[in-house]
């Protein structure tokens, strides 16, 4: 569902659209993300800085190529402390600084909005995100395109295409609107493969469902 629409001309850059779209969100819908996952070609750190600074909301991008590691990266994923301890391996009680350590480092967000940030690269909410949720955002633009069929037509006029950019909103809120009022599993349930809806009641009437698998698989076994 769409919450903010910009039309604007190819030459203006998308991420400064990002910083106006949650001020718009925040002053219209008194409503912002909590986190904005997006595409690292168009946010710079200077906008991440920004929307921080401004409604303390991350903004989680992937690592470009020629971005600079700084600590306690080593990689994009991983983080270790000043003596190379990572988070999984069990080894700080043979360090010879495990009597000192304070076992917890802390990093200021404003040394790099991209690894560091509100919600550091390494941590398993960040992979996350970029894992799954990410790889959501062009199949679904490409799926909404095709649907209305903006990908076979080139508007080479700004008002022709704020006319039909209000005809494209109008129809995907029509069509959540439906979808809110007779939900179903999915919007994309008619692509998926028909062995994955299988339709089976979460609960009998007098037991739930894994009881009743067990109750038939005794049965089976006695008999």
């Amino acid at each position: 569902m769409p919450l903010v629409s910009w039309v604007a001309p190819a030459n203006v850059s998308e991420g400064k659209l990002l910083f106006p779209s949650l001020a718009h969100c925040d002053r219209r819908l008194r409503w912002r993300p909590d986190v904005v996952v997006a595409d690292m070609g168009y946010i710079d750190s200077a906008s991440k800085q920004r929307i921080r600074e401004r409604w303390q909301v991350p903004v989680i991008t992937r690592l470009k190529e020629n971005m600079k590691l700084v600590a306690p990266f080593e990689t994009a994923e991983r983080a270790v402390c000043p003596q190379g301890q990572t988070e999984p391996d069990p080894l700080c009680p043979c360090c010879w600084r495990s009597s000192s350590c304070p076992r917890q480092f802390s990093f200021s967000p404003g040394d790099h909005e991209t690894l560091l940030g509100l919600i550091p690269m390494n941590t398993r909410t960040t992979q996350r995100l970029l894992q799954q949720v990410r790889p959501w955002i062009e199949p679904a633009q490409s799926y909404e395109k095709n649907q209305l069929g903006l990908s076979q037509i080139f508007f080479n006029s700004l008002r022709l295409t704020w006319s039909m950019a209000l005809l494209a909103d109008a129809a995907v809120l029509l069509r959540a609107s439906v979808l809110l009022d007779r939900p179903t599993p999915t919007p994309l349930f008619e692509l998926a493969p028909d062995q994955l809806n299988l339709d089976l009641p979460l609960e009998t009437p007098n037991a739930p469902l894994f009881e009743k698998f067990d109750l038939r698989r005794r049965k089976r076994d006695s008999g």
